[in-house]
């Protein structure tokens, strides 16, 4: 069995999965498009997320919302496999504004709630790696997100900070969202944000803990992964994203997801 596999469902477009065994793979700070949930089966990690830092051992839920950086560390080489649900975000539109709201917070969970998201993520894997029927694994996925959003006390979470330097932060990311395929230069971003360039780039690594160029290369990962998920030819994608060439591409792709472009391409559907 490869140590880092890929699940997806034509029939739920929204919905993919991710069963990692390989012990010697940690990420450095990335985001993903999507509504992102973990979960630990083996080993433990040192978790960094927006800042913050935790310990999470085995059996543990962790939840990342849309674009909220974070790292993964795993304790030892020996010991390590975890799972990961990514969830559209359009697919989450149909929730209420309070599901909504409590979903922009990463969870740590514990007790009660933490079992039963920890099988409910186990169910959608296994349906998922099986098969199985689109309303069962859809059925699991609404279970899964009410029972996330469905705060209690003990849940660890982090909130969004708020500062007047925040609508700076908004401006630049709001450009490079607009422009990431693009070869940007500060001086346009510069114009396009209302402050200085010494400025935007102190800020930005304030509000984001990563610069510029690295928030933009993430966006061009991210790109590159729903591009692959529709067996488009990979040199036209890396073309396409801004990468000057195939191999350039590869290597930024693996240090991010893990596999390369070609295994992730061939992932199961």
């Amino acid at each position: 069995m490869p140590d880092v596999i890929f699940y997806r469902d034509d029939a739920l477009p929204f919905l993919e999965a991710k069963y990692c065994t390989r012990s010697d793979l940690t990420y450095q700070k990335h985001f993903h498009e999507e509504y992102s949930i973990g979960l630990i089966d083996e080993g433990e990690t040192n978790a960094w997320c927006d800042g913050t830092k935790y310990q999470v051992e085995a059996g543990r839920v962790i939840s990342f919302p849309p674009h909220m950086l974070h790292a993964c560390h795993p304790m030892s080489l020996t010991s390590w496999r975890y799972k990961m649900l990514f969830i559209k975000q359009d697919w989450l539109k149909q929730l209420g504004p309070r599901e909504l709201e409590q979903l922009r917070i990463p969870f740590l969970l514990e007790g009660d709630k933490n079992q039963y998201c920890q099988r409910l993520i186990n169910q959608v894997l296994d349906s998922l790696s099986l098969e199985e029927e689109p309303l069962v694994m859809e059925s699991a996925v609404i279970e899964l997100i009410h029972a996330l959003v469905n705060w209690v006390s003990h849940d660890l979470e982090h909130s969004s900070r708020n500062s007047h330097e925040q609508k700076y932060i908004g401006r630049i990311l709001e450009y490079l969202h607009a422009h990431y395929t693009e070869r940007v230069m500060l001086e346009e971003v510069e114009k396009a944000v209302g402050i200085s360039r010494f400025h935007l780039i102190r800020l930005f690594k304030k509000g984001t803990h990563v610069p510029p160029h690295a928030y933009q290369n993430l966006l061009r990962i991210n790109h590159a992964k729903t591009e692959l998920a529709k067996s488009r030819p990979i040199a036209d994608i890396a073309a396409e994203t801004g990468f000057y060439d195939q191999s350039h591409f590869s290597r930024a792709f693996t240090k991010i997801v893990g596999v390369t472009p070609q295994r992730y391409a061939s992932s199961s559907r």
